[in-house]
């Protein structure tokens, strides 16, 4: 699904990928852990299409993103920092408005459909503003699911929600079909992104430090690993 190749990005004399290498299968759920500043973000914003690399490819289904990016974004559902929602809008609004950059067929019901899953039918016509930051993200998660994308990208999803809401957050992936995409997700919290993943990849000074199949570690073991890496970064 997304094959990453010598992935180099610079901001000025400021290199934040090295030479980044990996490959992620159809169907992995993939967790992408490292330090602030490791470039996780980075990485993901580039494999969304939303940033050029300054050397090396990113390739999905085969695909350059440098040559395909208005193509393949149908193709990608993407949940960052900001939920991208208008907070003046309506979540039924906010859908629809994004059901017709997409050209989602029947939106109504996939709508309907969505806002039941995440919880928040019955809301749909109160104004994103008056939502909790749980319900907006819950909100961004049908957003990015809307155009039913094969392909998912979760930075930090759960930043800045509650221990209750976070929760929630395997439960609402499950419940929208997360788990007949692929995903590649950054997370701070390691107990959650094993958990969730099923392979684990640690991002360090811009490269490929560490990767595992989840089955293969420990807990423990990827803790230590992380916290090797972190305080080397």
């Amino acid at each position: 699904m997304i094959q990453i190749r010598n992935l180099i990005k610079a901001f000025g004399s400021r290199v934040v990928l090295r030479g980044v290498d990996l490959t992620i299968n159809e169907g992995d759920f993939v967790t992408l852990m490292g330090a602030n500043g490791a470039g996780k973000t980075t990485l993901l914003h580039i494999v969304a299409t939303l940033s050029k690399p300054t050397g090396g490819s990113v390739a999905i289904s085969g695909y350059n993103t440098a040559d395909s990016a208005t193509e393949l974004r149908r193709f990608i559902g993407l949940v960052s920092h900001k939920t991208l929602l208008y907070d003046d809008l309506t979540a039924d609004q906010n859908l629809r408005f994004y059901a017709r950059l997409y050209d989602v067929p029947h939106p109504s019901a996939r709508i309907e459909l969505l806002l039941n899953q995440v919880g928040l039918w019955g809301r749909q016509h109160d104004p994103v503003r008056t939502y909790s930051r749980g319900m907006q993200q819950r909100l961004a998660i049908a957003r990015a699911m809307l155009h039913n994308p094969p392909l998912l990208l979760l930075d930090e999803p759960d930043t800045g929600l509650d221990q209750h809401a976070a929760d929630r957050l395997n439960e609402l992936l499950t419940a929208v079909g997360a788990d007949q995409r692929t995903i590649l997700m950054t997370t701070h919290n390691l107990e959650r992104g094993l958990s969730l993943g099923n392979r684990v990849v640690i991002l360090a000074k811009g490269k490929i430090a560490y990767e595992a199949q989840r089955q293969d570690v420990t807990v423990v073991e990827v803790r230590e690993r992380y916290f090797q890496y972190v305080t080397a970064n």
